[in-house]
């Protein structure tokens, strides 16, 4: 069964039957409606910390999406699975394929600028200070292209480089 079918609570319940409703709808393919369902019971699985359940139907939704936009939030939300599980590596590829798609994801940026942070704090801890340095540089550059869109925004991103210095670079 669908994980969009077993909802537990009134709130999801409600939004499945709205869901479904505006699936009827609108006009889309067979394809596209799949799509959505998969991404959708992605999203549920992923709320609840079943993180292999939303890969698999993040992966089924990508098969069938064809448009970008959409698929970028795809693979967002699969950079997210991949940043909870410690998989950085993998989550940075994500993020850069889902602003590939769609250039106007500045969550996907902080995630990213997140990562470097922590490569940097990482560095710091093994020694590296050159190193935790590039890595602060990128974290940097990643924040603010995520603040220019929405300056009100990632305001403690915005007080770590006013307190570095890094805010005018």
């Amino acid at each position: 069964m669908p994980r969009s079918q077993r909802n537990d609570n009134s709130i999801d319940r409600t939004f499945t039957i709205l869901a479904d409703i505006l699936l009827q709808l609108i006009p889309t393919t067979d394809g596209e409606k799949e799509a959505f369902t998969h991404y959708r019971d992605g999203m549920s699985a992923q709320s609840e910390g079943e993180y292999a359940e939303a890969s698999q139907n993040y992966y089924k939704a990508m098969r069938l999406e064809i448009d970008p936009y959409d698929r970028s939030y795809i693979l967002y939300n699969i950079g997210l699975i991949h940043t909870s599980n410690g998989e950085h590596t993998k989550a940075l590829e994500y993020y850069f394929q889902a602003l590939e798609r769609n250039p106007f994801l500045p969550q996907a940026l902080n995630n990213m600028a997140v990562i470097c942070h922590y490569r940097g704090e990482q560095a710091i801890q093994q020694g590296e200070p050159e190193s935790s340095e590039a890595w602060f540089d990128q974290a940097a550059e990643y924040w603010k292209q995520a603040i220019a869109p929405s300056p009100s925004n990632y305001i403690e991103a915005q007080n770590w480089l006013k307190i570095t210095r890094r805010s005018k670079e």
